[in-house]
């Protein structure tokens, strides 16, 4: 399945759009809404020009399209849409490689109805600074966001 346009519209509503690199929470280089690799692979480094809107949106649906190939190819069974965007929104935000071996995936995977999914999303409330993990309220926000239209 596809994102809809909700999924689309959270991701850019809780990303924001900045046309110009910057580092993110994490200190990685990114430009956008969230881009931290450009289309052919390569990274979004501090020294790169300003990008237009419609790169920014070019940009978004082009790593959505990788991470909707793997949440479908990770999750066997059908489900609905909106625990598809939940899944498409979270994989795009933690990488799809984390996303895979998660307890999250395991959970989706065995039974899509399980309460614990709810939590299982706010594991990934925590980011690296300076080589520590820290909890960060912004990504706690985001992991309810998606866990409540996971289950919407």
């Amino acid at each position: 399945m596809a994102p809809s346009d909700n999924c689309i519209d959270l991701i850019k509503s809780q990303e924001g759009c900045v046309l110009h690199p910057y580092l993110d929470q994490a200190s990685v280089p990114t430009i956008g809404y969230g881009t931290t690799r450009y289309p052919g692979g390569a990274h979004v480094t501090m020294k790169d020009g300003t990008i237009t809107q419609q790169q920014a949106e070019n940009y978004l649906r082009n790593d959505l399209s990788d991470t909707v190939a793997a949440v479908n190819a990770m999750v066997p069974q059908q489900l609905g849409q909106n625990q598809v965007d939940a899944l498409v929104y979270y994989g795009y935000n933690v990488g799809t490689g984390d996303f895979y071996g998660s307890r999250l995936m395991g959970l989706v995977r065995a039974n899509p109805a399980d309460p614990a999914i709810s939590d299982a999303f706010q594991l990934w409330d925590k980011l690296h600074v300076d080589g520590k993990l820290v909890a960060s309220d912004g990504l706690l926000k985001r992991r309810k966001a998606e866990a409540a239209l996971y289950f919407s």
